[in-house]
């Protein structure tokens, strides 16, 4: 296997592990900063008033998401194995 090869394997990789993760950290992120503004205007400082609906959202949404997520991740994966036999003849 090439210097190259290696590259673009982490490379996509690491694309696929992002574009899989991004929709639960911005729906997290989301109902935080929602969270914190109503919590800024009532004066409720309640550490479990932020958690709790930041895990249901992210919760459902993983359940919503779940079947394009799951796509994603065997799209990549039939990708690599499908590489296999290209990476191995080149090594010699």
């Amino acid at each position: 296997m090439q210097t190259q090869e290696a590259i673009d394997l982490v490379r996509s990789a690491l694309l696929t592990a992002l574009l899989v993760g991004t929709p639960l950290l911005v729906i997290g992120m989301a109902v935080g900063l929602l969270i914190s503004l109503v919590q800024a205007l009532t004066q409720i400082q309640d550490q479990t008033v932020s958690t709790v609906p930041k895990l249901l959202a992210i919760a459902i949404l993983g359940i919503v998401c779940l079947p394009w997520m799951t796509d994603q991740m065997v799209d990549y994966f039939e990708t690599l194995v499908l590489r296999i036999p290209q990476l191995v003849a080149g090594q010699n």
